[in-house]
Order: structure tokens, then C-alpha cells, then sequence
């Protein structure tokens, strides 16, 4: 059985999603790093960094970094869909897989917590940290979408480990209210993942409030 340490609302929602895809058992961990949650102190033994997702393989064995957890069940599981079956396809999303992880997830970090990257930073520049940060943001998602054009999903004909990743880190940072100005193809695209049946399954727990019912 495959463990999963993470909490709602975080991106382990989208490993939660390609576990579905996969058809395989698993189970869900509350570990909050932020908070004496239940899992935490395994996380923390598990991954130094006290991060999540992170996730405990069959084997023992552990994965973390989201992408990668993605890139691996895609692998492992080809007939899952998570990963396109024509090489130059699935290296395009890899590649785009990375690049979410690496200009657009990793800017979530320093939006909730700028004190981690300025000591004795006051509440001014913590904002202007925070409003350099959110534009950076909003360009690196204004160049994936012009890059990566659907067909009719990131993934091909149907959502895969590409849509599901961009589905959930959209979601912060105020991402959503500025692709609805600047990219409204690319919002609509995130709306119709979303409304994929095991997509919307896995929102409806993590974003009870907000999911979108299935299709």
C-alpha cells in the first residue's frame, strides 16, 4: 500500500488524484508541517525538509518533491494515463511538470512565507517581497500557457499528471483571478480538468467549498 503524508488543501491533492489514476491502495497521512498534526513526526523522520507531499512506496521506499511523485507513478503506471504514451509528448510533459514545480509552485513558498528568505525583514518589505512574488508569478503562468497549447488537454486527449498539477497550483497565489484577465483560454482549460470525475472527486475533499461538480 502506497502512504501518503499531506493534508488538505496542499498539493498533496494532486498525488491524492494520480493515486486515483493509478487504481492502486493507498492511504492518507494528516501531517501538517505547520501544526502538531498526527503524521508530522513521521514526516519529519521521513523527510528532513518536513514537506509535503511526500510519499512511502510500497518497498518503504520514500518520494518526495510533487513532481517527481508524478513523473514516478506516470512510469510505473503507463496505462494510467498520467503520462502521455508518444516519447516527444511525454517529454513535453515532463517538461512542463518541472517547470510548474520550479517557477510557479516554488513561488507559493515565498508568498506564505517571506521571513524564511529576509531576517528581520518589517512588514513593508514583506510586502513588497510579496508583490514582487505574485507578479513573477503571474508571468511565469502567462508564458506556460502560451507554451503549452492544449490538445484538447496539457496531456493530450484526456487530463493527465500535467492538468492535474496546474489544476491545483493555480489555485494560490491569486493565480485564477488573473488568468480570468490575462489568459481566459488557459482558465477555461483548468475549469474542464477540473470537472474530470476523479479530478473533481479529489477537489470536493480538499476544497469543499469551491470544487466544481463532476462532469
Amino acid at each position: 500500500m502506497y502512504h501518503l503524508y499531506g493534508s488538505q488543501g496542499t498539493g498533496s491533492a494532486m498525488v491524492e488524484m494520480a493515486l486515483e489514476y493509478c487504481q492502486v491502495p493507498y492511504r492518507c497521512i494528516e501531517a501538517a508541517p505547520w501544526e502538531d498534526s498526527p503524521g508530522r513526526a513521521a514526516l519529519e523522520r521521513l523527510n528532513p525538509l518536513v514537506q509535503i507531499p511526500a510519499l512511502q512506496l510500497p518497498d518503504g521506499s520514500i518520494l518526495t518533491e510533487s513532481a517527481a511523485i508524478l513523473i514516478h507513478l506516470g512510469l510505473e503506471f503507463p496505462a494510467s494515463g498520467l503520462l502521455p504514451v508518444p516519447a516527444m509528448a511525454r517529454a513535453q510533459a515532463i517538461r512542463g511538470l518541472v517547470y510548474i514545480a520550479a517557477n510557479c509552485y516554488s513561488a507559493i513558498g515565498i508568498l506564505d512565507y517571506p521571513a524564511r528568505w529576509l531576517s528581520d525583514a518589517d512588514p513593508a518589505l514583506e510586502a513588497r517581497v510579496r508583490q514582487a512574488t505574485s507578479q513573477r508569478l503571474y508571468h511565469a503562468w502567462e508564458l506556460f500557457a502560451r507554451q503549452f497549447v492544449p490538445t484538447p488537454f496539457l496531456s493530450g486527449t484526456t487530463p493527465g499528471a500535467l492538468d492535474i498539477q496546474a489544476a491545483v497550483v493555480s489555485r494560490w497565489g491569486g493565480a485564477r483571478p488573473h488568468l480570468r484577465r490575462s489568459q481566459p483560454h488557459f482558465l477555461a482549460l483548468l475549469e474542464r480538468i477540473e470537472r474530470e470525475p476523479r479530478v473533481a472527486a479529489v477537489l470536493a475533499r480538499h476544497w469543499p467549498q469551491a470544487a466544481p461538480p463532476p462532469r
